[in-house]
């Protein structure tokens, strides 16, 4: 494997998706694709041989689905260092807050819908390899509504981020020279709150156009690339808690 490429397996058994993803996957830059497996038992013994960068690993397995293997693999990982251990990102059709909550806590890095597109897919390997969690935007607010619980101090629970790691001081500087506005605020709230364009339209009494001008404006003043980082940046830096 060539240095710098991020090593991948996929554990699906739907045959078409399977080879679809790696015809696929195999054509981006950086990414190698090192196995597959069409079920969890052949995909757990899989990734204890291969012990790729990245496990790629779809919920809906026919003998044990994707959240127990999650949770098999990691018990098996316990004893590595985290640098060492393989990252698992979960790639399904299934948006419901109990299969992705249950996801996180059996140890996955990153969440994905199938209907993701290969460059996003890309993206989202190349940030879980990184050490970011990848949430895609459907699913976003089910996690940020997590993280806006209160964790009480002491508790040595860990959080993991989403591509943002922290408050960046040139995004302190952008905001002290272009701070947000008091609409762009309650806009921002609510996006933190999981609403969509329409229902923040809805909520406001303003066009679905208004409120897409006003969320541009927010990323633009975040540095933020979508709806999903600016709403994180926003929860890490305070501006809205």
């Amino acid at each position: 494997m060539q240095t710098g490429e991020i090593s991948v397996t996929l554990i699906e058994d739907h045959d078409l998706t399977r080879v679809g993803l790696r015809a696929a996957l195999q054509r981006q830059a950086g990414i190698r694709v090192l196995g597959e497996a069409a079920n969890a038992s052949s995909g757990l013994q899989m990734l204890q041989e291969v012990r790729p960068d990245v496990a790629i690993v779809d919920i809906g397995l026919p003998d044990m689905d994707g959240i127990e293997l999650t949770r098999k693999f990691r018990e098996q990982q316990s004893g590595l260092e985290d640098g060492r251990k393989t990252k698992v990102l979960i790639l399904t059709m299934h948006d419901s807050e109990e299969s992705v909550l249950a996801a996180f806590a059996a140890g996955a890095d990153s969440y994905c819908m199938k209907d993701i597109s290969i460059d996003k897919l890309a993206e989202a390997l190349h940030a879980t390899h990184g050490g970011n969690s990848w949430i895609d935007p459907t699913i976003a607010g089910i996690v940020l509504r997590q993280m806006r619980q209160a964790v009480p101090d002491g508790m040595g629970i860990e959080t993991k981020t989403v591509t943002i790691s922290a408050v960046k001081p040139e995004v302190e500087q952008l905001l002290e020279n272009s701070p947000l506005t008091e609409r762009e605020l309650e806009i921002l709230e609510l996006i933190v709150a999981g609403y969509s364009n329409a229902a923040i339209a809805e909520q406001l009494f303003i066009t679905v156009g208004t409120v897409k001008t006003h969320v541009r404006n927010i990323l633009n003043k975040l540095c933020a690339d979508d709806r999903t980082q600016a709403a994180v940046l926003a929860l890490r830096s305070g501006l809205i808690s």
